[in-house]
């Protein structure tokens, strides 16, 4: 009987709505009850209809009104192209592993690992915690919360060799992800137009911050070992840069671990010409079956500028990083941090520092290797088995990714396309280039959703090769 008086009511203000001005404002609820001798109920039910059916729009606190009805027509934006001009840089505007797909998807492509990773018990307490705190209403320093910047001193002073001046914690910056600490690091210390040397392939964010910063940037070819000592004094030779940036531990894409005599040899020839190495350890919570040793480690004199990132780690939805500095270039990277953000939110600080300060996250962390090993081996083993053409040159020992190198005949750009339309997302090898690709590779991420999926997701990227041959 309500819903027959809802619908009755409604049809009755449909009459009165067709012959009111757009904009017009309803009878009011009391208004409308004793116009039909109906209950409240009865008439929100039909104020609801009319709201699902288009008709009216509500305005909380204010009233029911007649819904405006706007003019379609072709919007024209075209004065934005005289006033923006030509852009700075052509790269890519959307990279693969940012994109989020369905869950009916077999997702091989992010960047991210599976929540079933993640320390969610640890990071939801953290946050009740934290919005209980100071830290809600508080303005943070600059450079970040004094004992978070303590713990990322700590933990690199921890395997610092005997003998070696470890960092301060003062010679901390907090950054509101990783991604931003890049982009003050190369503005901070290389500057526009000036050269930036890169492995080659590397992290596509670093290029996309580089190129943001109107950094150039300069490909040096880097192999499962890490970049040849001789490769990298010759690039410095010839372009006069004063900056390398690098990966040594489980590289973003191919995995490579740098062995202590390559990084030895990296380092000399970085202090040789006067320059800063900048470590990003964006998977120093990843090992597998090693736990890595930053090259900050074996440097007092300021020539290694260290980026340390928990967003992967802990959660997506605690950015925060620290770049670890010394002398006046953490001065300058403070500087520009400051002029960017002038402070990192004190609530995402302190929620990370409640969560890696907890006793949990040790237990947590060394689970964790042993978790990726068997997502790693599964997905090897189903490339080994459907995939026999595709060459794995390294087996990571840390990280959440393979970089798989197809034969060079290969369309990757259809191949992706083709395995998308087959409910597979994979992410193409040439978006961690800097300059050309050198071949047809695809990156891999072992650490997504529904592992059980992986041999699946495989034998679809071996249809879709397959494929490319008829």
């Amino acid at each position: 009987m309500s819903d027959d008086s809802s619908s009755r009511i409604a049809a009755e203000l449909r009459e009165w709505i067709a012959e009111a001005p757009p904009g017009a404002q309803l009878p009011s609820t009391r208004a409308l009850v004793a116009r039909y001798a109906a209950s409240p109920v009865t008439v929100q039910k039909a104020l609801r209809i009319l709201t699902t059916q288009g008709f009216v729009e509500s305005r909380p606190g204010v009233g029911t009104f007649v819904r405006t009805v706007r003019d379609t027509r072709p919007h024209d934006y075209g004065w934005q192209t005289a006033a923006l001009g030509t852009p700075r840089n052509r790269s890519a505007r959307w990279f693969t592993a940012l994109q989020t797909v369905a869950n009916d998807r077999i997702a091989l492509h992010s960047g991210y690992p599976d929540r079933e990773l993640l320390p969610e018990r640890l990071v939801r307490g953290a946050f009740a915690r934290a919005a209980r705190g100071d830290a809600t209403v508080n303005r943070p320093p600059s450079s970040g919360l004094p004992d978070l910047q303590a713990w990322f001193a700590t933990e690199l002073a921890a395997v610092t060799p005997a003998g070696m001046m470890a960092p301060a914690p003062s010679d901390v910056v907090i950054f509101p992800g990783s991604q931003s600490g890049l982009g003050t690091v190369f503005q901070a210390l290389v500057g526009p137009g000036r050269p930036l040397l890169v492995e080659s392939p590397t992290y596509w964010g670093a290029i996309l911050a580089a190129n943001r910063a109107g950094v150039q940037v300069v490909p040096v070819p880097s192999s499962s070992d890490g970049p040849r000592p001789e490769d990298l004094a010759r690039a410095f030779e010839r372009t006069g840069a004063r900056a390398f940036y690098a990966q040594p531990h489980f590289a973003n894409p191919t995995g490579a671990q740098w062995q202590p005599e390559r990084a030895a040899g990296v380092l000399d020839v970085v202090r040789a010409h006067g320059a800063f190495l900048i470590e990003d350890d964006w998977a120093h919570d990843f090992g597998i079956d090693t736990v890595p040793t930053p090259l900050a480690t074996r440097d007092e004199a300021g020539h290694v500028v260290y980026l340390r990132s928990l967003t992967k780690s802990v959660s997506p939805s605690v950015r925060i990083a620290a770049v670890v500095a010394r002398g006046p270039a953490r001065e300058r990277i403070l500087a520009d941090a400051q002029a960017e953000s002038m402070y990192v939110s004190g609530l995402l600080q302190a929620v990370a520092l409640d969560v890696v300060t907890q006793p949990g996250w040790r237990t947590h962390t060394r689970g964790l290797g042993r978790r990726l090993a068997t997502r790693r081996d599964l997905l090897i083993a189903a490339l080994r088995e459907h995939l026999p053409q595709a060459r794995l040159d390294v087996v990571p020992r840390g990280g959440l990714h393979l970089w798989v190198r197809l034969p060079d005949p290969t369309d990757v750009a259809r191949l992706v396309r083709d395995c998308e339309d087959d409910g597979v997302v994979i992410a193409p090898g040439d978006e961690w280039f800097p300059a050309e690709p050198t071949g047809a590779y695809l990156r891999l991420n072992y650490s997504g959703p529904n592992p059980g999926a992986f041999p699946e997701g495989v034998r679809v990227v071996a249809r879709a090769l397959a494929g490319q041959g008829r």
